[in-house]
């Protein structure tokens, strides 16, 4: 009885947690957008068509001529211009800078979505006590994102026409990261709204080595992305007609090939799928032997779409859609995860 009436505390007179959760949800499918914004930008090499970080003048384009001439003059003396688009035209220029400029504006949007929201909560002293923190540093999170987007950006900006795979790897992990995040905390209070003495859901340890081996499934995604590794080998199961290729350029340190190396980083980004799928299903298996039935569904229709899609980005020479696809399910397939993995801890063995 004492027990109850300590864990009542969570939800105070004037606590709003289904309102709170409701809107943590609509920002996560604000930075699946985004996230999937991003994989046009860079698969359409938008990203440095934007050569300054201009956080508040920024987020108005160019409204006349003059104003687009200042930014395809700027963009020419950028080294993609001069080592890859030398002579494009101002038409084209317009084609990739809108999604670099939808891409942040997003990202502005995002911010606002959640800060504004936060305060008001905030103020009205919504805001469950022992989750304001969480909120506190979700918004933190954000900020520092936009950070590393610039210092992803401005890699590409000095003496070579690309931005460096390791700063993309951070990026997207970070939105992942985010993304994942949100949706915790919004089942953390979605539980509160039904239950005011619960208590936030605690991570299972299947949980943990799943998110784990997904984590670095993803990041071999993003350094695949990076490295455009995905156009060495437009083959599948193998590699050519090898499983992997024997004329293959081998790095020293050997270690380094596992971050450098684009044939090496798309045969292990190839065959860990095969392990987050194993892991996952166990996972599932889990939850549906507890009755957790839709998370587990999810978790195993997320694993098959996404081995299918990755499977298809190959064949298809990385085709735009089918790409963007690829990354849009691993970020469904990272959310159906902590859905499981919440019930699953919220929920008695």
């Amino acid at each position: 009885m004492a027990s109850q009436a300590h864990s009542a505390v969570s939800a105070p007179a004037g606590a709003r947690p289904g309102a709170i959760s409701s809107w943590l949800f609509a920002v996560a499918a604000l930075v699946l957008l985004m996230i999937i914004v991003g994989g046009i930008t860079r698969l359409t090499e938008s990203g440095l068509s934007m050569v300054r970080w201009e956080p508040v003048s920024g987020a108005i384009p160019p409204l006349n001529a003059e104003q687009w001439q200042a930014e395809f003059d700027a963009y020419r003396e950028s080294p993609q211009y001069q080592q890859v688009n030398r002579g494009m035209s101002l038409s084209e220029f317009k084609n990739i800078y809108f999604w670099e400029y939808v891409h942040r504006l997003l990202g502005r949007i995002i911010g606002l979505a959640f800060a504004l929201p936060l305060l008001w909560f905030a103020f009205r002293r919504a805001i469950p006590r022992g989750h304001g923190w969480r909120l506190t540093a979700l918004l933190f999170l954000g900020g520092l994102q936009g950070a590393i987007g610039w210092w992803m950006v401005a890699s590409g900006l000095i003496d070579r026409p690309e931005v460096s795979h390791i700063r993309l790897a951070v990026h997207l992990l970070a939105a992942l990261l985010i993304f994942a995040a949100l949706i915790w905390a919004a089942l953390d209070l979605r539980t509160l709204a039904s239950a005011p003495a619960a208590r936030p859901a605690k991570m299972p340890t299947l949980a943990i080595w799943t998110l784990s081996i997904l984590g670095l499934q993803l990041l071999f995604g993003a350094y695949t992305a990076g490295l455009e590794a995905g156009y060495a080998f437009s083959s599948w199961p193998k590699m050519g007609d090898e499983w992997f290729p024997a004329a293959a350029p081998i790095y020293e340190p050997f270690a380094r090939n596992f971050v450098d190396n684009p044939i090496v980083v798309q045969f292990v980004h190839r065959w860990l799928a095969f392990a987050v799928a194993a892991i996952a299903a166990i996972l599932a298996a889990q939850a549906w032997r507890r009755c957790i039935r839709w998370p587990a569904l999810a978790v195993v229709a997320a694993v098959i779409l996404q081995i299918l899609l990755g499977i298809g980005t190959l064949l298809s020479g990385v085709a735009l859609w089918i790409a963007v696809s690829h990354q849009a399910m691993a970020a469904l397939l990272l959310g159906a995860i902590v859905w499981a993995s919440h019930r699953l801890g919220r929920q008695p063995a």
